[in-house]
Formats: structure tokens, sequence, C-alpha cells
């Protein structure tokens, strides 16, 4: 439908530093960043099965909210994820500003809380609306692997996305 269907942007709360309890999931810590609630309209997913961290982090979505939830911007930008990144391009003049496409739109690793949060990150679809909950969270794995969560809505490049430790999702 018309219209954006996600107005708002993603709520976190930064964790104070002391009450940061790690989350373990051999071999992988996850070290706890901010709390993180979103609802977004779902651009792109992309399911991993043979890079360093997809046993870890399966499911890649490109989220977006405000006007880069809104099908007539969608339909003027062509959208595609590839080796853990998000990418977009249009024709002629942009629908949006870019630097709107940038702060209204990421691209998310899910690391699922459990199987049933995994089952449904699985189920999602381009075009669904998903509303989910979790923490933002920085990875130490085997082998000097490290992963940094952003922070921020307005990066782009390498470690502009976001890692989130997915409690909660519903789907609609």
């Amino acid at each position: 439908p018309p219209g954006v269907l996600a107005p708002l942007p993603p709520v976190q709360e930064e964790i104070p530093q002391g009450e940061r309890a790690p989350l373990e999931r051999p071999p992988y810590r996850l070290e706890p960043v901010a709390r993180f609630h979103l609802e977004a309209r779902v651009l792109g997913k992309r399911v991993y099965r043979a890079d360093r961290a997809a046993d870890l982090a399966p499911v890649d979505l490109a989220l977006g909210w405000g006007r880069m939830s809104d099908t007539r911007v969608l339909e003027r930008i062509r959208l595609w994820q590839d080796h853990r990144f998000y990418f977009y391009a249009w024709s002629g003049e942009p629908p949006i500003p870019p630097e709107e496409i940038v702060r209204s739109s990421a691209n998310m690793h899910l690391i699922p809380a459990d199987a049933a949060v995994e089952r449904g990150l699985r189920r999602v679809r381009r075009g669904h609306l998903v509303r989910l909950s979790g923490l933002l969270v920085n990875v130490q794995g085997p082998q000097g692997f490290y992963w940094r969560t952003s922070t921020v809505r307005h990066d782009t490049g390498a470690g502009a996305c976001e890692i989130v430790w997915v409690e909660r999702l519903e789907v609609r």
C-alpha cells in the first residue's frame, strides 16, 4: 500500500558499561551495547550459509522506516544485498534526498536469541512489516573474529550495519 508504513526510527537505549553482562553463544561472546526496538518494512532479505558468521547470524534484513517504508518511494529505488552489505541505486533524480535514504534504512545482521525467532526470521519476506526487540551487540569469536555494531543511523560502508540479538520478532 502507498504511504509511510513504519513512521518512526529505531529506538535504542545505551546500556551503562557496568551493566553489560556478556551473552555466550559458543564459540562467540556477545557484548550488549544498547537495548534496541524497531518497526520497519523489509526491503530485502539475505540468508547466509557459508560465511564466517553464518552459524551466528544466518539472516540479514535490509529494513526501512519513515519514507523508506513508502511504496511510492521504493518503486523508484533498486535495492539489493550482497556480502553482508545493502546497496541501492536510482535512475534520474532520487525519489528522496540520499541522506534520508541513509538515515531511514539499514542492513542488519540478526542473531536469533532462540529457535522460534530464527524460524520467524527465515519466514520473513520483502514487503513485510516487522517489529523486533533485542540488543545491539559487539561480537568476539575464534581466530580474532570481531564484529562491532553500528549505534547510529547516519553511517555507511563497512561497519555501518547494526548487529542485533533478536529476542522478540513480530511479522505483519
